[in-house]
């Protein structure tokens, strides 16, 4: 298991919450080049890599239902995490209620992301999924700033948010091995699942723009580059899937 992958994630994820603090003028225009940027290098990177890997055997016909479970289980999510791992800011008027549905979804989803990198041979998904943890944790650590948290609780939670990529990945590590007993036959509509999250998180990142839904040249340019870098680290890699 590569360490190295673990630490990517939790450091990014980590540092990017942590930005609310050394942050004095407002990045949100920064953030959502970033956002760009990932949400097209993901959308690139489960079409080129994921979905064939998914399909790749005899016995996964059923792999789309589970892609399909994967869309709609974000869509459920999406409900209660009010789009903040998209870098949705919401300001929430009550004083010190802390925002459990948030935080609950948004850990999930993160612990799910996490689990595509026990396949991920070429390290494609790494630098894409860590990028798209950067904004999100920016937008959970300014909820939690809105909401009046003390500066050690708002660390503890962002470390928490931080630590379920790496979780994900680990646990998934196991299952694809088969050290984590007997489900290992199931990793394949596991990874359907996540892929169906894919699918959402990135698109509604690309499709989320101005109200005419013109894109701007700076979001173009950030999303061409996602999937230009996804196509290189695909051609480059001998597209052996």
């Amino acid at each position: 298991m590569e360490i190295w992958k673990i630490l990517i994630l939790f450091f990014s994820a980590f540092l990017g919450g942590m930005g609310i603090f050394l942050v004095k003028n407002d990045k949100s225009q920064l953030l959502k080049l970033i956002l760009s940027f990932s949400g097209a290098y993901l959308f690139a990177i489960t079409v080129l890599h994921l979905i064939p890997d998914a399909y790749h055997g005899a016995d996964h016909e059923d792999i789309g239902i589970f892609i399909l479970i994967g869309f709609l289980l974000q869509v459920f999510l999406e409900q209660f995490s009010e789009g903040v791992e998209h870098g949705h800011i919401h300001k929430h008027n009550d004083a010190k209620i802390f925002p459990y549905g948030i935080m609950i979804s948004l850990c999930l989803h993160a612990f799910l992301e996490g689990m595509p990198l026990a396949k991920d041979q070429h390290n494609a998904l790494i630098f894409g999924i860590s990028l798209h943890h950067i904004p999100a944790a920016f937008a959970l650590g300014s909820i939690l700033m809105q909401n009046h948290f003390k500066r050690g609780n708002i660390v503890v939670y962002i470390a928490i948010f931080a630590i379920m990529a790496p979780l994900g990945f680990y646990v998934s590590y196991g299952i694809s091995n088969g050290s984590i007993g007997g489900i290992e036959n199931y990793f394949s509509r596991i990874m359907g699942i996540v892929i169906g999250i894919f699918l959402h998180i990135s698109t509604t990142i690309l499709f989320e723009s101005s109200v005419d839904h013109k894109v701007t040249k700076r979001k173009m340019i950030a999303v061409l580059c996602g999937i230009g870098i996804a196509l290189i680290g695909y051609f480059t890699s001998g597209h052996s899937h």
